[in-house]
């Protein structure tokens, strides 16, 4: 009781000055779906915060210099080696710091599963529709979260300025002197001279532990408060609609889950840092512009434009007095610029052809919506050629192949890969949209077998549950109308531009139509097929926010929807 009452004393006092209890009501009671691969995003934000943390202990001990010294440290085999400050700094923390080896491959295995977890939380989101309206914002934020985790991955394993790292920053100096006009400003900018210079590890410093992970915070906070307003999507299944969300509530459930969560997370880095060594600096020695390491790899998420610029051919061309290095300009700037701008426009691409402007809170299955799905595979397609190029030495060795051999094959894979995987991966959605409404008109197999009197085999089969029903989903985009019926076409359909959008319509909207099937069995989330029953349909969870709306919906049983 006595806690209770401290308990109950401290909440009235911050109540009454800040006034702050509604709020919190408001938050603990906030719905949220389950599914597990909602679980992707909260890997990306603990990684975060596990980065945060094993950076703060890394900044008290890095020193973020190119002075050159002269080794006596722990680990003997550089004992007298001449290296930068930032590089002796490293090791240092590596082995003469309590904790700090492990400190290091937290930090650095954290970072990766950033990256990828990022990575895989917005394929996710492209693949079942959730950045469609209300949450294109969110989705861009999501972008430039991405693209600002890759620039703080370079700059962060740029830091100790080893043999590896340096010949990544050679790289990256290659790519700012092949822009045009301002190349050679923005390397001086960047590296305060001829390379390597002396400025560039400060800069790279302040940038790192600094500038982008103060961007990132924001945009985190941005991201979570946009979700949390505009509601989080879910899955589809019985009950769910776009006017509420059923789930559990943040406290105690999800509050508990998450929390365990973290770490979990937390726990399997540390694992992982213990056992599995990543980065040993102390193997490649300092840097130095002469030497390079044999079989050097960037870490996973900069492997694609290191494949991009290992398989360009050599084109240049000589303008005024002044060489334009295509082979590195388009290579390094082309590939992530037609990803990430690829990715940007898609939701107001998709919206413009489908004419689709409502708001979406339920999340499609990536089968029904085959087109989106096909380019999505195309777009993983062409990342996955150039990822692999990246390391086409390795492939080399290991599998006794010419080098040359390797990119000339990436050169040809890399236009021909992501079209055969855009048309089987169409069909492959086009027909599981086919086994799902074979199992809505005749039901699922049991494996019981029985003997027709005329000696005929067949199976029986029994009819979908009102779950089963609700969760395959069998929405289709609505098709443009054509003409009017006085034949004229609708306004916008009209001209050069309207027969554009006619045309890529009948693309993005592609799938098996609904027939009309009499197995009674509608769902509640209003895509029936026409025969929903009444009764059935009338009572939704409890645990659900601004619910009651499905309940209508299953009722009316809109055929085709």
């Amino acid at each position: 009781m006595s806690v209770e009452r401290a308990l109950e004393g401290t909440g009235g006092w911050l109540d009454d000055r800040f006034h702050g209890a509604r709020g919190f009501r408001v938050f603990f009671r906030k719905i949220f779906p389950d599914h597990w691969t909602f679980l992707l995003g909260e890997i990306a934000l603990y990684s975060f915060i596990i980065l945060l943390l094993t950076g703060t202990f890394l900044t008290l001990f890095f020193q973020p210099s190119m002075t050159e010294v002269v080794y006596h440290g722990s680990y003997h085999n550089l004992d007298g080696v001449r290296m930068s400050e930032a590089y002796a700094s490293t090791l240092n923390i590596s082995f003469d710091i309590r904790g700090g080896l492990l400190m290091r491959q937290i930090h650095h295995w954290a970072a990766d599963l950033f990256v990828a977890a990022i990575l895989a939380h917005m394929l996710r989101i492209f693949f079942t529709g959730a950045y469609r309206k209300p949450r294109e914002v969110n989705w861009l934020i999501g972008l430039v979260m991405f693209t600002l985790a890759l620039l703080e991955g370079l700059f962060g394993y740029s830091l100790p300025d080893d043999l590896l790292s340096g010949t990544g920053l050679r790289i990256t100096e290659g790519v700012l002197l092949s822009i045009p006009v301002v190349g050679t400003y923005l390397q001086f900018f960047l590296f305060g001279g001829p390379f390597p210079g002396n400025d560039i590890i400060p800069r790279l410093y302040i940038i790192h532990v600094l500038l982008i992970p103060g961007l990132l915070l924001a945009l985190i906070t941005a991201h979570l408060f946009i979700m949390f307003h505009q509601k989080h999507t879910q899955m589809p299944g019985k009950g769910r609609t776009d006017t509420n969300v059923i789930g559990a509530p943040m406290y105690p459930y999800f509050m508990a889950k998450t929390g365990a969560f973290f770490f979990f997370i937390f726990g399997v880095l540390a694992l992982g840092s213990t056992f599995a060594q990543v980065n040993p600096i102390w193997l490649y020695g300092p840097y130095t512009p002469v030497g390079i390491s044999s079989g050097s790899q960037p870490d996973f998420y900069m492997g694609f434009l290191e494949g991009s610029l290992r398989m360009s051919p050599s084109w240049t061309w000589d303008l005024a007095g002044h060489t334009v290095p295509w082979d590195v300009l388009i290579p390094a700037l082309v590939p992530l610029g037609l990803i990430i701008t690829g990715a940007a426009l898609w939701p107001f691409i998709e919206q413009w052809v489908t004419g689709d402007r409502r708001e979406h809170h339920v999340n499609d299955r990536p089968r029904n919506a085959p087109t989106r799905t096909a380019i999505g595979i195309a777009a993983v397609t062409f990342y996955g050629i150039l990822w692999l190029e990246g390391a086409n030495d390795v492939i080399a060795d290991h599998l006794d192949i010419s080098l040359y051999t390797t990119t000339e094959i990436a050169r040809y894979a890399i236009f021909i890969g992501p079209v055969v995987a855009y048309m089987i991966t169409k069909r492959i959605c086009l027909g599981l949209q086919r086994k799902d409404l074979h199992m809505l008109q005749h039901g699922v197999e049991t494996g019981i077998i029985y003997q027709l009197p005329s000696g005929e085999y067949v199976e029986q089969t029994r009819p979908l549950t009102e779950d089963e029903v609700a969760e395959l989903d069998v929405r289709r985009p609505e098709k443009l109308p054509v003409e009017a019926a006085s034949g004229v076409p609708p306004r916008g359909m009209r001209g050069g531009l309207g027969r554009l959008k006619l045309a890529a319509n009948k693309v993005v909207t592609e799938s098996v139509p609904i027939e009309a099937h009499g197995n009674g069995y509608g769902h509640g989330n209003g895509h029936g097929n026409g025969h929903a029953e009444p009764a059935e349909h009338a009572t939704l969870p409890t645990s659900s926010e601004h619910g009651g709306d499905g309940a209508a919906e299953g009722q009316n049983g809109t055929a085709g929807s």
